[in-house]
């Protein structure tokens, strides 16, 4: 399996002029932090979310894509994951045999979004602090609206969420 982050401020920092891509920022981008969106991607043959001991979600293969909120983040940030997430080529296409070739919607895979704040945990010292990660009254009717978007992006019945602010435990 594989994973893969991706944020709309880092996707912009891996362009240069000419449209090449490059595997770490300019050194003018290095120092900045990331104030956007964050999603991690991992393909799965079948992932699920268990709370308080019984399923609350579950996927064959396709996507599991941890969302973590930042704080500043607008609807313009979530159409922007959503579209990535949705038609990244991370799938091999069998009948040509080309890897790394086919979306998971032109698999017709499921997607398991699961709410994530801890991705914008920075260490002070030995404690964690979350303070850039966008407040849960916030982030609940923030990242139901994400889900909403992936439904009607997608195929309703295709994408599955975990519980938002519960203690999840998942398998694959």
């Amino acid at each position: 399996m594989h994973s893969l982050s991706i944020s709309p401020y880092f996707a912009s920092i891996i362009r240069t002029k000419n449209k090449r891509k490059t595997l770490l920022p300019s050194k003018k981008h290095r120092n900045l932090q990331i104030r956007a969106m964050r999603a991690v991607v991992q393909r799965v043959a079948s992932a699920s979310v268990e709370v308080d001991g019984g399923i609350a979600s579950e996927i064959g293969p396709g996507l599991l894509v941890l969302v973590g909120l930042h704080d500043s983040d607008t609807e313009s940030d979530t159409d922007y994951i959503c579209r990535k997430v949705l038609n990244m080529r991370l799938f091999p296409n069998e009948s040509t045999g080309k890897g790394w070739d086919q979306s998971v919607m032109q698999r017709n895979y499921g997607v398991l979004l699961v709410s994530q704040f801890t991705l914008y945990g920075f260490l002070k010292g030995n404690k964690p602090d979350f303070h850039v990660a966008m407040p849960p009254q916030k982030a609940k009717p923030f990242y139901e609206s994400l889900v909403d978007k992936f439904r009607k992006a997608y195929k309703p019945d295709a994408i599955k969420d975990g519980v938002f602010g519960a203690m999840m435990k998942f398998g694959q």
